[in-house]
């Protein structure tokens, strides 16, 4: 596997800790974009992110560990040119190349229609498993501006893999995911009844399989939070919310992979680069040292 290493890597992580034979967690940029609708930019995300983590302290100060020390490779960017469907397969094929070499794919993107790719690798390795999707939009149409497989789709795609899906911070959808929802009995935890309040995170793990993939949208924040995103919508989740709920579930549910999507770069507002730097690092964290969480419980 071809690698890159410090100073370029993910972290500015010295190679002795962001190896590929050594590390146990893998970060796959795919900069892919081909069906974004509104604002276009999300191809540059996984370069911003990895960017922005080279100006972070790895010392985690929740954690009390320097997280780099579980072992952080980044890999060359995936360039996909191929058509979305095309492209679903050569993600697959590199997610379960890790996986077949007992890494722990950590997954940056690019938009939100590469999660079905990494989802049908998951699939060809547990016989069951949940997607937990953290995100402002359902992403449930069979179908959207002539392709089933856009970012909008994204989710149907997934569910088409495995139906247990649970979804939480959404806040726009379409009368036909609406539809979907009701007659399929999916479980959403809607932005609107989460804002302000801890009391839906049990019960939203209690719906979660043993393992766990999570697929997570940044346009779930808020846009106050994270406004360099294709697609923001009003009333999102917060930093801290989001932090306290994946650190739950790390510790309640054996979490094997993720993907961060959707970071729409702009030269001008570097904080949600950097933001969604710190959310790959912390997730990383939290799947590592999760039986060590001194905040947040």
């Amino acid at each position: 596997m071809k690698y890159s290493k410090s100073p370029e890597n993910f972290g500015y992580i010295h190679d002795s800790l962001s190896n590929y034979p050594d590390s146990r967690f893998v970060i796959l940029p795919i900069p892919y974009e081909k069906t974004t609708t509104y604002m276009k930019g999300t191809a540059n995300g996984p370069k911003a992110i990895i960017r922005a983590s080279q100006n972070m302290e790895l010392y985690d100060e929740e954690l009390c560990e320097n997280i780099c020390e579980a072992g952080i490779c980044t890999l060359e960017e995936l360039k996909i040119e191929e058509k979305p469907e095309i492209m679903v397969d050569i993600v697959c094929r590199n997610v379960k190349k890790l996986l077949d070499g007992s890494k722990f794919p950590v997954v940056i993107g690019g938009e939100h229609s590469i999660t079905p790719g990494c989802v049908k690798a998951f699939a060809e390795k547990y016989e069951t498993f949940s997607v937990l999707q953290i995100d402002a939009h359902a992403d449930l149409r069979e179908d959207y501006d002539g392709t089933k497989f856009s970012h909008a789709c994204a989710m149907k795609r997934c569910f088409d893999i495995t139906p247990n899906i649970i979804q939480a911070g959404i806040r726009s959808l379409s009368c036909e995911e609406a539809e979907f929802i009701s007659e399929n009995n999916l479980r959403l935890f809607w932005a609107k009844d989460i804002f302000g309040n801890d009391y839906w995170m049990d019960e939203a793990i209690s719906k979660l399989k043993e393992n766990v993939y999570i697929t997570l949208d940044l346009d779930a924040f808020d846009p106050s939070e994270m406004p360099s995103v294709g697609t923001p919508e009003p009333g999102g989740l917060h930093y801290y919310q989001v932090l306290k709920f994946l650190g739950k579930v790390c510790k309640q549910r054996s979490v094997v992979g993720f993907d961060v999507v959707e970071l729409r770069p702009n030269k001008d507002e570097a904080s949600s680069d950097f933001t969604a730097a710190k959310l790959v690092y912390k997730l990383i964290g939290y799947v590592y040292y999760k039986n060590k969480r001194n905040s947040h419980q």
